[in-house]
């Protein structure tokens, strides 16, 4: 996570830590080569879901808007976290040779403590605008703050995830 995350904007953004893009995409890619061993084997992508809390959030939410399997994958579930490299969202969407606007059913689980003081709500707003900037339609976000919660995970989280999953994975046939 960029060290950079404050409450604020800051007022001297030359002087703020860059994101380590090449660390990011390398856990994307790897991830990636996860789901194509998946596929491989015979598991259709749109019963993959892919998710994480904090970092995970943010590696899983970069996969979801910016790798082949973009649109194609059952959902996308990020946890107390943010989209990282978001000003490059778009270029690395046309480098996979993705259109500007995510095509297909996936969904979208987006959740955070309102009490977090690790991951500011802005980012989280942040987070939320680009995934419904990129064509996600209305019913394909769900977005969750739970009161008080800080940077963890709480019980009425892990319901609504839980909840969410059964409804967007297929079931088996």
């Amino acid at each position: 996570m960029p060290t950079g995350l404050s409450p604020v904007p800051s007022s001297r953004p030359e002087l703020d830590d860059p994101e380590d893009e090449e660390g990011i995409n390398s856990s994307v890619a790897y991830i990636v080569s996860l789901i194509d061993e998946f596929v491989a084997s015979g598991i259709p992508a749109n019963r993959i879901v892919v998710g994480g809390f904090s970092q995970g959030c943010a590696v899983s939410m970069l996969l979801g808007l910016t790798s082949a399997y973009s649109g194609k994958l059952a959902g996308v579930a990020g946890l107390s976290g943010y989209l990282p490299l978001t000003e490059k969202v778009d270029e690395l969407r046309k480098d996979a040779g993705l259109d500007e606007k995510v095509q297909g059913g996936m969904e979208v689980f987006l959740a955070r403590g309102t009490g977090d003081r690790l991951v500011p709500k802005r980012y989280a707003r942040m987070l939320e605008e680009k995934v419904r900037g990129i064509g996600f339609e209305e019913g394909k976000v769900e977005v969750k703050e739970y009161e008080g919660m800080g940077h963890a995970m709480g019980g009425g989280e892990l319901r609504d995830l839980c909840a969410w999953l059964e409804r967007v994975v297929p079931g088996v046939k």
